[in-house]
């Protein structure tokens, strides 16, 4: 079942998708593209992973870790579909990252791999967006680069597990405005969704609607305010953001961190 939360007539609202329309707890059909959705869950918090495709390693000239590479994505960057992304003033080379975000079901703690799907209540789209700028030093968490406010769109449905038959062979693609710039398949993560559960749920809880977010593939290209993205995972409908330039009071962001292994004086 694809499962929505939206606003309709001023109202918060929680249907499922049926016939193309989405169907309230009254009863009662909207329009998709009339309401305004809003994020699929609110997860306690979002995990997300580096470099877990080969080629996406490749195209940035970077080594393929031998454990998952985690980092976070803070709650301030979470955007629903349609939402505005902020292209931050000041930065040369932001993009998107089409990924598969798995939704925890309830908490766990120390699973095993092999118990590790049960965990999983179903999926979701994210755009993990970075300005890369500051993703040179690989040594930081990349948190200046991928925790702009807005740079984490998640939706636009919670995508129940038994709907997907198997979220280890879906494609991944990425259009900016209308043009192919992404595509790849969930086949090839280096680490599956088992194996990042029972590392993570090793040393913190996973709770339940926290949201994992399992990597990208090859074919990051740079975005400018006026954009439209859409992203597609097979199975789960498409999340689209536009691109609106920061406000001119904000003041431009300058400098860049300095490469992997440089000492910058701190």
């Amino acid at each position: 079942m694809k499962y929505a939360r939206f606003i309709a007539g001023g109202r918060n609202l929680q249907g499922h998708l049926e016939g193309g329309r989405l169907i309230d707890a009254a009863g009662v059909a909207h329009d998709p593209d009339a309401v305004q959705f809003r994020l699929p869950v609110d997860p306690p918090k979002v995990i997300a992973l580096a470099l877990n495709f080969n080629d996406h390693a490749g195209e940035l000239g970077l080594t393929q870790p031998k454990e998952p590479a985690l980092f976070w994505k803070p709650n301030t960057t979470l955007l629903p579909h349609r939402g505005s992304v902020i292209y931050p003033r000041g930065a040369e080379f932001m993009h998107y990252e089409v990924e598969l975000g798995v939704i925890i079901g309830r908490d766990a703690r120390r699973v095993k791999a092999k118990d590790a799907m049960d965990y999983v209540g179903g999926y979701t789209i994210g755009n993990d967006l970075v300005v890369r700028d500051y993703v040179t030093n690989t040594f930081r968490p990349p948190m200046r680069g991928k925790g702009w406010d807005t740079f984490g769109p998640l939706g636009p449905y919670y995508v129940t597990a038994d709907e997907i038959k198997d979220p280890h062979d879906l494609k991944l693609t990425a259009y900016v405005n209308g043009e192919l710039r992404q595509e790849g398949s969930t086949r090839d993560m280096i680490f599956g969704i088992p194996e990042l559960i029972e590392h993570i749920s090793r040393f913190m809880t996973l709770q339940k609607d926290d949201v994992i977010l399992t990597g990208t593939p090859k074919g990051i290209s740079h975005v400018h305010p006026g954009d439209v993205m859409r992203l597609q995972v097979e199975g789960l409908g498409e999340l689209v953001n536009d691109i609106v330039e920061e406000d001119e009071g904000a003041e431009p962001i300058t400098g860049k961190e300095s490469k992997e292994g440089e000492w910058d004086g701190r």
